[in-house]
């Protein structure tokens, strides 16, 4: 069964992390999400909206080599602390080194750049890019797959990029399976 991380960050984005994990785990993903270390070092996390979620576990004790894949919600709240936070940052070297999927919505591919294993073409929440590279961001799709990084844009675009992590992971067989049961034929 494929695995996947969703660190979960003090303000996050609570829209994109529910809907990560749901929609992956509806598509047989197993999913771990794991709160960071330092100030906020709680498995209660509460994101942008005020919205608290209950962690698996603490990131500190991530083992790489039990995951497929590492998905990072976005919010600029958690997104700067997963920029800032040397172990999240490792992990996401670590990830990527292994050749395993790198993913990040709305305002995270910044956690990424910052990390160094940012896709040349990449989307993100409209302004993002400024503090990226705006000139490779890619305004005109939902979720962009490039090598073995995925992004996407926010909000609203967290079924499809979810979807897209499915389709990656587990295969075209359950990706469309999930896409009709939640009726996301917009994605």
């Amino acid at each position: 069964m494929a695995r996947a991380l969703v660190p979960l960050a003090e303000g996050f984005e609570e829209i994109e992390a529910v809907s990560i994990i749901d929609i992956l785990r509806r598509g047989g993903v197993e999913v771990q999400s794991a709160y960071l270390p330092g100030e906020f070092a709680t498995d209660l996390v509460t994101g942008a909206n005020g919205i608290t979620i209950q962690a698996d576990g603490p990131l500190a004790t991530v083992v790489v080599e039990e995951y497929d894949a590492i998905v990072l919600p976005g919010g600029w709240g958690g997104t700067n602390r997963l920029a800032e936070d040397p172990t999240a940052q490792r992990l996401l070297k670590e990830f990527a080194a292994a050749g395993k999927w790198v993913a990040a919505m709305c305002a995270a591919p910044y956690a990424l750049h910052v990390a160094g294993v940012l896709s040349k073409r990449y989307t993100c929440y409209p302004g993002v890019e400024e503090q990226i590279r705006p000139e490779d961001r890619v305004a005109d799709e939902k979720v962009v797959v490039d090598g073995k990084v995925i992004t996407s844009q926010g909000p609203g675009t967290a079924i499809c990029f979810a979807l897209a992590i499915v389709r990656q992971l587990v295969g075209e067989e359950s990706y469309r399976t999930v896409k009709e049961g939640t009726l996301s034929t917009w994605c």
